[in-house]
């Protein structure tokens, strides 16, 4: 793409509003910031279409998203499924309600019906809500945890879960197709509504949301005794979790929840942090300021859209208030499940756990313990989502857990992405139990860590963006894939793992298998030890992610193992350049 004939065709043609000309004049100088706008097109990732809130290709704007929505209805009408229609949800993002109504209109224009929620919801609850609604397919306006200036446009299909192959590369493909943005068909509200086809949902939708998430309980007299003492603090990050929460951790019996009160309504600015990511220690710093106001014992947060969940437990005999990593809050509430179905007698004799191939291997040692199948997936929920379908299709198995590294996990299948406001209703519920038999979560924490051992894993963010970070990210992905590199950190490389060429290599004897996953951009390194790493290209950000991970017989040795691979695969990617 030549990005200023693009640039000059925004300009001039009469299909783009004077506010959008008027912005991009502004820029006329700025070849940088053309170049950065123009440079392509966005394009769907692991989670959808995301990018900056602005004008260009490479921005989200009511053409781009017009045109995105425009090719989904092509190529929802191509399948001839176009009756059961479309459910349309969105976050407290800046734009978030205006893309999620332009949305509606276009796919309404198109004879398709739209289900749109009449306030912010959740992520879960739109995936809830295609499968409760036998729709066609679900659309959420969000940018997850991303910084304030972002956008973003997730699609689902009729399974509830993020479009997967074929459909991603076919949509797609239709949207590509459309060359001229005067081919966006559009129709206003008010007709929309006249035709059937512009519907407004909600309360029902929320109702039918909670009490398949009750269904999920295990311990619902537990709950009810220890929801006196138990205090929660949780804070939504100004998104849209809120909705939720507080209402399902009420009528289950928790007397003591608060919300952080400066974070609890909906703003797409986010003004009370720098990243709404409950990733990111720094995100909980009001939330733990009232926490230790309150003594509480477990500090949770979701991000924006609610799919993930960040966790501090109180460490009783410490005073501290310990960070969880995604895979230690997935991986205590997948013990917690497990165990109590399995005590109950409710454990699948064909059960299976999904992780993705950068998630702890702490996963594996519990999935062997309970005598469960372990199914391992590429990065992105989507892929959970499809593991899930597939079992079902075929009669093979039966879901337990599923959970992604980055905060994210699934307790059931009433939904196909991660549900963050089902995850803080299971920790809340683990709490509840543990504190029963004498234990906090961190005291937990331990007792898994003995168990089982001290996995412990990190991940490296390396931002690189725009035009010469996209160019980066290759050069270092395609000098990492040339050369053979037989040691990381000392740790010797049994295996190295290359998804986007179907390959597993072992180092010693050159022998060469298929990975049988699909293909991604993904290299993986096997190391001695039950050591590993990883790397691959963010499909959300402009990031190159790195990934890694450890097992020792304490505490101390594995921080510090951990630590000694950390920085050696840091400067490994940063010397590949």
């Amino acid at each position: 793409m030549n990005c200023l004939e693009e640039y000059k065709k925004w300009c001039e043609n009469p299909i783009f509003d004077e506010e959008t000309k008027k912005e991009l004049l502004s820029i006329k100088d700025n070849y940088e910031e053309i170049e950065d706008r123009f440079y392509k097109e966005l394009e769907f990732g692991t989670a959808g279409l995301r990018g900056i809130i602005g004008v260009g290709t490479n921005r989200m704007n009511k053409y781009t998203v017009g045109k995105a929505t425009q090719g989904l209805a092509n190529f929802i009408i191509k399948k001839g499924v176009q009756e059961k229609g479309v459910v349309i949800s969105f976050d407290s993002r800046r734009m978030s309600p205006e893309f999620s109504k332009q949305t509606a209109l276009i796919l309404n224009a198109n004879g398709i019906k739209t289900y749109i929620m009449e306030n912010l919801r959740p992520v879960p609850e739109l995936s809830f809500a295609v499968r409760e609604l036998k729709a066609t397919a679900g659309i959420m306006i969000t940018a997850s945890h991303n910084l304030p200036k972002y956008n973003g446009y997730k699609v689902y299909w009729e399974d509830g879960a993020q479009i997967v192959t074929p459909n991603d590369k076919d949509i797609i493909s239709e949207v590509r197709a459309i060359n001229d943005y005067a081919n966006i068909k559009t129709i206003s509200e008010q007709e929309a509504i006249e035709k059937g086809l512009y519907k407004i949902v909600g309360k029902e939708i929320d109702d039918r949301y909670i009490e398949e998430l009750k269904k999920c309980i295990l311990n619902p007299q537990t709950i009810r005794e220890q929801g006196k003492s138990l205090k929660i603090v949780y804070t939504p990050l100004h998104g849209t979790g809120n909705t939720l929460v507080p209402r399902i951790l009420k009528e289950l019996g928790f007397e003591n929840v608060y919300v952080v009160p400066e974070q609890e309504k909906p703003d797409g600015n986010f003004p009370t942090v720098s990243y709404p990511n409950p990733e990111d220690p720094k995100s909980f710093k009001m939330a733990l300021d009232l926490a230790k106001e309150k003594d509480a014992d477990i500090v949770l947060a979701t991000d924006p859209d609610a799919d993930r969940l960040g966790v501090f437990a109180k460490d009783r005999k410490t005073g501290e208030y310990i960070n969880y990593t995604g895979n230690m809050s997935a991986l205590l509430i997948a013990e917690y499940e497990i165990s109590q179905k399995k005590e109950k007698g409710i454990l699948p004799k064909d059960g299976f756990i999904v992780r993705t191939v950068v998630s702890t291997k702490l996963t594996d040692a519990v999935a062997k313990y309970y005598d469960l199948k372990l199914i391992e997936v590429l990065t992105g929920f989507k892929y959970i989502g499809e593991a899930i379908r597939k079992s079902e299709e075929n009669q093979n198995g039966h879901f337990v857990f599923g959970f992604e590294e980055s905060y994210g996990c699934l307790i059931g299948t009433y939904a196909r992405d991660k549900d963050g406001i089902g995850a803080v209703m299971a920790i809340c519920e683990a709490a509840a139990y543990y504190k029963s038999k004498g234990l906090t979560l961190w005291d937990q924490m331990i007792n898994i860590y003995e168990k089982y051992g001290y996995y412990r894993e990190a991940q490296v963010s390396i931002v690189l963006e725009g035009a010469d970070g996209a160019e980066k990210m290759q050069l270092m992905m395609k000098s990492m894939r040339k050369d053979t590199i037989k040691e990381i950190g000392g740790y010797k490389v049994l295996r190295f793992k290359d998804y986007d060429k179907n390959i597993i290599k072992d180092i010693e004897t050159g022998e060469i298998k298929e990975t049988g996953l699909p293909k991604s951009n993904v290299l993986y390194y096997e190391l001695e030890n039950d050591f590993w790493c990883c790397i691959r290209p963010s499909g959300t950000e402009p990031k190159i992610k790195l990934y890694m991970g450890v097992k020792t017989k304490d505490m101390e040795s594995a921080n510090k193992e951990l630590e000694k691979l950390k920085n050696s695969m840091v400067d490994l990617v940063k010397n590949c350049v």
